[in-house]
Formats: structure tokens, sequence, C-alpha cells
């Protein structure tokens, strides 16, 4: 395959950066693209020209709706086109690749709905002592430039969850991708100006760390959009000041079966989240605590499910596990495993290696003090946990510095009513697991796993600046 070259994009041209670094195909690892990085000014440079542009928009709200509306009919036709691109930047599968593409269609729609509805809302004034004959209303307005700075894990939803709602409330938007994937992010930028977005109003920036920091100094950007590891999104926190922040960060997910629940349909659930896109998503299971009644055979339907099913080579047919992103992290992921093992922990299914590629990991009798049960694994493990009292189970899954989502699969009404009240998350799934989501729903975390919430309605809501309007009588 020839190699490829991105370039960056601001104020309405593409663009050769300073420097460049090679991008590695994640399952062969050889070279296949040569990829632009801009430098300290040419950040600044693009900075300013989405800002001028943001000033000089005027675009209405049913203007914004036909570019995003567009924007996903332009995904959905080329989403062969996508799914290839995305398979080449982060080795996911063929089936990973096209349910994310499918996925970001539905959220460009959402955001072309929502941006058609944004709206303030009426005040009572006339609640209030002497505030008879008075009206009062906000509005929302445009927030200012957002900075979308996004993770390899997701490169085109996660993506389009930062930039769609930032466009759909009328402001300007940079992106910078992650550095491992940035060639679906540039198929997505081209896509966004063939639908109609102003050149000047998005600007496309690859790079690492040091692009990163720039954007963070640089005194316009009115939000960040952030997702990633908690140590990047409180280093955010801390340069940004007072500038607004949309933080989805770290996780270390659990999802309980119960003895009552249907096994067989929970087991396929589990399988699909914990090892889908090699289980680098932020929500994949990692803690699958098992009610003790039925451990034995919930292991043995998750280990059949995943009999047969091929690995390696994400383009193979029927692939269902490719590489994790970088040899660096197979390292680590692997390390963790045995480390595991090597404290008492047992193999169920899975564990060996090839290349960057890390085989569905099942692991019983992991003591609690080990890392696949302290930190987040971020690849192809799950660790199978009994329980005897389900309040125990929901007390460990707590005892994390994350809070992001968590599933539980019971027929019992008290015990699913129990989970949403005790469960310190963002999320709780009754009868699906910690990973299961749809692009509407408000999504966010507490404790260490952010601040803020996506979802293309309440991500506009925080894009925009809430004005009160208030109109005093005629004094009649």
């Amino acid at each position: 395959m020839a190699r490829l070259m991105t370039r960056m994009f601001f104020d309405g041209a593409w663009r050769d950066g300073a420097t460049t670094y090679p991008l590695t195909d994640k399952f062969t690892l050889e070279p296949i693209a040569d990829i632009q990085v801009p430098d300290r000014e040419q950040v600044d440079s693009a900075i300013n020209a989405v800002a001028r542009a943001q000033e000089a928009c005027s675009l209405s709200g049913w203007q914004r709706a036909e570019i995003l509306g567009t924007a996903a009919e332009l995904v959905a036709g080329r989403r062969e086109r996508f799914v290839d691109t995305m398979i080449t930047d982060t080795g996911f599968t063929m089936t990973d690749a096209d349910r994310e593409v499918g996925r970001t269609i539905e959220t460009l729609r959402l955001c072309a709905e929502e941006a058609k509805r944004l709206t303030g809302r009426m005040v009572p004034m006339d609640g209030a002592p002497g505030g008879a004959g008075r009206l009062g209303f906000t509005l929302r307005k445009p927030l200012g430039v957002v900075c979308a700075i996004t993770p390899f894990n997701a490169p085109l939803n996660t993506v389009c969850h930062k930039v769609g709602p930032a466009l759909a409330a009328g402001n300007g938007v940079v992106l910078k991708p992650a550095p491992e994937t940035p060639l679906t992010a540039e198929l997505l930028v081209q896509t966004l100006l063939e639908a109609g977005v102003p050149d000047g109003l998005l600007a496309l920036l690859p790079g690492g760390a040091d692009v990163g920091q720039r954007l963070l100094e640089h005194p316009v950007p009115a939000l960040y959009a952030f997702t990633g590891s908690t140590r990047v999104g409180e280093h955010i926190a801390r340069t940004v000041g007072t500038r607004r922040t949309q933080l989805e960060l770290g996780s270390l997910a659990s999802t309980i079966v119960c003895a009552d629940a249907d096994l067989d349909r929970a087991a396929e659930l589990c399988v699909n989240a914990a090892f889908r896109k090699a289980g680098q998503v932020c929500t994949s299971i990692q803690r699958l605590y098992v009610e003790r009644a039925v451990l034995a055979e919930m292991s043995g339907l998750i280990t059949g499910k995943l009999d047969g099913r091929p690995v390696g080579d994400p383009r193979a047919p029927g692939a269902f596990v490719g590489p994790v992103i970088s040899p660096a992290s197979a390292d680590r992921i692997e390390a963790w495993v045995r480390g595991a093992v090597a404290s008492g922990a047992s193999l169920a299914g899975g564990g060996a290696r090839q290349g960057s590629v890390i085989e569905p990991t099942v692991l019983t009798d992991v003591p609690a003090d080990t890392d696949v049960m302290t930190n987040e694994i971020f690849g192809p493990v799950v660790v199978l946990r009994p329980f005897e009292d389900f309040a125990d189970a929901v007390a460990e899954a707590n005892n994390t510095p994350y809070g992001l989502a968590a599933g539980v699969f019971t027929a019992n009404l008290d015990r699913a009513l129990a989970a949403a009240q005790r469960l310190r998350v963002g999320t709780v799934h009754i009868n699906e697991t910690s990973s299961s989501r749809v692009d509407l729903m408000p999504f966010g975390g507490v404790k260490a796993s952010g601040t803020g919430v996506e979802g293309p309605r309440y991500a506009i809501e925080e894009m925009t600046e809430e004005t009160l309007i208030t109109i005093g009588g005629s004094g009649r």
C-alpha cells in the first residue's frame, strides 16, 4: 500500500505542518502514513482563525441542522470508506468499525435535530413579590471556540459527540485527534466541509502532547472537550482554570450477574462488552461479579462463547478481536495478566499474545490487590469475581476511584432498585452491561471519571451560555 500523507486544516486551507511523524499499522506494525504536525505559531493561527470565523458566522439553527444532516448522509454514503480507514487507523475488526460508523451517523442526525430546537426557557417573574406584569426568558448563545481533544478508541463517534454539538450550538471547533488515529479525523473533516461547514469554522490539528499543551495555554478557547485518562484530565483542569471543561476520564467498569438472571443472555452481552474493540472502551467490563451459585455455569458460558472466534488480523472475515493500539499497550496488558497469575489467579481462557494481539482473557481467583483488579487495563481481559451477598458486590464495585457506568443482571426488582441507589456511577444499566449506550442519552461520570455530560442535547447545553432577559411592565 502506498504511504499516505495527512495534512492540517485551518483558515480555509489544507496545510503542511512544521514536522511529521510516522503512523504505523496496528496489526502489521509497518509504517503506513506520515502525519503533518503544527508548531506553536500554527496552533495559534488556527485558533485565532476559528475565533474570527465564529464572530463573522451567522448561520441559523435551520442551516446548522441542514449541514449536520447532510454530513450524516455523506457518512452513510461513504460507510465502507470510513470502515476501511478506521481499521487502518485503529486495528478494529470489521464489525467494531462498522458499528462505530453506524453510531456516528445517528450522532450526527441527533445533533442536526437538536440544532433546530436550541432554545431557552420562560422564567415566572410574577411568582416573586413585585413581579406582576414582568416577563422573563432566557436565550442560549454560542459559548465560543470549542477545543476537542479526542481518544484513539473511538476516533469517529466520540469526535462527533464533541464536534457535532459544538457546531449545532453555533460554535467554531479546533479538533486535535489522538496521535494514533489521525486518518479517521481527516476523513471526517473533509466530509463536514463538503456538507457545508464554513471553511474557517473548523480546524484540524494532528499531533501529540506539545500540540495539546499549546491548545490549553491559548487564551481563546472557551470550552475543552476531552476524552482520555484521568491524569491528563486533571492537567487540563489545572491549566485552563475557570474556563469550561467537559472531561470523560478513566474508568474501571463492573457488571454484576445474579443467579436469577437470564445467564445465556447475560453471557452473550458480557462477552461483547468485555472484548469489543479489544477491550479498549472506557466502559468495557473489567470486573464481572457473578453470584457464586452460578459462577461455574457463567464461566463455562463465557469461555464457550469465545471458542472458535477468530483473533488476530482485523481484516480477516469474522475477526472478533484484533490488536490493541500499540506494542507498549500489549506489553503492559501481558505483564498485568502474568502478574495476576503469579499471584494466584487462574486462566479460565485466553492469555496468549502474538505481536500486539492479546487473546480474549478470562481470569478467576484473582487477588484483590493485583493490577487487573485495581487499575484500568484497557485491553481484552475480564476478571470473574464471585459474590454471595449482593451488597458486598455493590460495595466492591464502588471501591475504585472511578464512577462511569455499571451493569446489573437480575430478575429481582429490589436488587435492581438497590443497585440504582447505591452504585456510585454516572449510569446504572439494569439487565444490560456497563458498556451499554445509546447516543441520545446523557453520558458522564462521577468521582475521577470526569465532569460534564455527553449526548447531543446535553453537550449543547454545556457548549452554550444562557442570558436572562427581563421585560418590565408598562407602568400603567
